[in-house]
């Protein structure tokens, strides 16, 4: 009788996580155990070039030094005070946060999800003080394909059936229109007199990094500032240098009036979620009204306030342009051999491939034996979305990776 062959590290933590876990995600086999910069080092020694960095909230890489050392010295200092207290942190992360985005005030929260939840609110209260909109009539127009969270009431304005179905009753008091039609926001404007708010990212990034066309965002705007309608940006994923500007409502040159920003505001190391706006506006706020126990914790606080620093130099923006352009003139010739299309702002692409070829899933799955961690979404796209500090090589070896990874699926390959 032959003994059974012991299970490997990996097998074991993927039962111990299917056994005890809620099942509400479908991982890639890889059980990652260290992180250093763009890479990541599974349980068997096994090196990744991590090509989703936490949805955009490893934008610094894995352990940054920078980061690190701030989060140290908080860590032996202070973590959590809740909101009852002042504490030492909060009022510099605010003041850091409200330069960066030229704001006069925010409010931080922790989860990206709380911080569109905390728009959503500001915006109402709002419309209701500012002007005038009778109580429980206030309307807040959404974009189609929109991902926002999966609260109950950001699912329930979500088109995506897995996130929506089954989750009712629905909040109301939400209009969906195209995204990127600004006419049919133009027409719903109109039609809704009591819209406080249009909520829109910039950039569709669960969506398959969908971009829209030139002009739409100054043409938001426009149709906002004329419906004295608050303009919400949601910057959570597109944010803080990912496109190649701080923001990517940058490219077109467009503010909104409140941006609502997270995942790599935390560094990758603590959620840390927050909105920025002025004060005619974050002024409904009152005592009482809204808070979070954990909300503008000194910890997060600490690191949020070294982000803001290392955004401020540029570099992670010039980067980002740096090697997005690198990519994108890898991708190019793979369309046709395999790939029907790609999607790119700054260091942030989506690849939609050949229904012929396969699926997103089948593609990520190939990437890992090429030493690739990507993600997909939507059946046939996956998005790629390195850390920000992944140099020229690091591209080069993800170029080579897809190529192989296609060549693997369509049977020939395409050098890059």
């Amino acid at each position: 009788m032959t003994n059974a062959p012991t299970p490997s590290r990996t097998d074991q933590v993927i039962a111990a996580t299917e056994r005890w876990a809620a099942h509400n995600y479908h991982p890639l086999p890889v059980v990652l155990a260290t992180g250093d910069g763009a890479w990541v080092t599974d349980v068997e020694g096994r090196r990744f070039l991590d090509c989703l960095a936490g949805y955009s909230a490893v934008n610094f890489g894995h352990g940054n030094p920078r980061l690190l050392r701030v989060a140290h010295e908080q860590f032996d200092r202070l973590t959590l005070t809740s909101r009852a207290f002042y504490n030492d942190q909060l009022g510099d992360f605010a003041q850091a946060l409200t330069a960066l985005t030229g704001k006069d005030m925010c409010l931080p929260m922790n989860s990206g999800a709380e911080a569109v939840e905390t728009a959503l609110k500001v915006a109402r209260k709002w419309g209701y003080r500012t002007r005038g909109i009778p109580e429980g009539a206030a309307t807040i127009i959404v974009m189609e394909g929109n991902f926002h969270g999966r609260t109950t009431t950001i699912v329930s304005f979500s088109d995506d059936k897995v996130a929506h179905d089954e989750y009712g009753p629905y909040t109301p008091g939400f209009v969906t229109v195209p995204y990127g039609d600004a006419d049919a926001l133009a027409a719903a404007l109109q039609t809704n007199e009591f819209t406080v708010a249009v909520l829109v990212e910039p950039i569709q990034g669960e969506g398959g990094v969908v971009i829209p066309p030139e002009g739409y965002l100054r043409r938001v705007r426009k149709l906002c500032s004329g419906a004295n309608a608050l303009m919400m940006a949601d910057e959570i994923q597109s944010g803080l240098a990912r496109t190649g500007e701080t923001f990517a409502c940058d490219h077109e040159g467009v503010v909104p009036d409140v941006y609502i920003l997270g995942k790599a505001l935390g560094g990758g190391i603590m959620p840390l979620s927050a909105i920025a706006c002025d004060h005619e506006i974050m002024d409904v706020i009152t005592p009482g009204s809204h808070g979070s126990t954990f909300g503008g914790n000194p910890f997060a606080c600490a690191i949020g306030t070294e982000v803001c620093a290392m955004l401020e130099t540029g570099e992670f923006q010039a980067a980002a342009r740096e090697r997005g352009a690198q990519l994108a003139a890898g991708l190019e010739p793979l369309l046709g051999a395999g790939l029907t299309a790609y999607r790119q702002r700054g260091l942030w692409a989506g690849l939609d491939l050949d229904p012929t070829v396969g699926t997103g899933r089948e593609l990520c799955e190939r990437l890992v034996a090429h030493g690739i961690l990507a993600k997909d979404t939507h059946g046939s796209t996956i998005r790629l979305a390195p850390p920000l500090v992944a140099t020229s090589e690091d591209i080069e070896l993800l170029l080579g990776a897809v190529s192989a990874g296609l060549a693997d699926m369509t049977g020939s390959g395409v050098s890059v």
